[in-house]
């Protein structure tokens, strides 16, 4: 399957695109994941949005948010379907590699689930010690 790869600001964002990143986030973090939480944190105006499309629809997604020296790389999420075709490999590398082009004097984060800490140690993330629980999920905070 050929993805395409798309950062947008909120502004650029078609209404259907924004309707298939909430519809992706909630299918995977609130049905799949079984966490109940707001989704709709009023973070997506400020944030830049990574989108990896299909022909038919965006299956793959994050969003990054600067807050003073770091920036954030956060709601890192692949459809079910299109997991184990490495695509979120490429999307968390899209991302970093945004960010490197265009705040490079800032460090990167993420909150990661501490269960896919393999993934992120292997893509060149690091634990900064600071373990938490994020609606009802062991999350760790990482540093690139």
């Amino acid at each position: 399957m050929q993805i395409k790869w798309k950062l947008k600001k909120w502004k650029e964002l078609s209404h259907k695109e924004i309707y298939e990143i909430f519809k992706l986030r909630s299918k995977v973090f609130v049905v799949e994941q079984e966490c109940v939480y707001l989704d709709l944190d009023g973070k997506d105006e400020e944030a830049k949005h990574v989108l990896g499309k299909n022909k038919k629809q965006v299956v793959a997604y994050a969003r990054i948010i600067k807050k003073k020296e770091k920036v954030y790389i956060g709601r890192i999420v692949v459809e079910r379907e299109n997991r184990g075709k490495k695509i979120g490999k490429k999307l968390v590398k899209k991302s970093i590699k945004y960010i490197e082009e265009t705040n490079n004097e800032k460090e990167i984060m993420i909150s990661a689930q501490e269960h896919l800490d393999y993934f992120y140690t292997k893509l060149g993330f690091k634990k900064t010690g600071k373990k938490y629980l994020e609606d009802g999920i062991p999350h760790q905070e990482m540093k690139y």
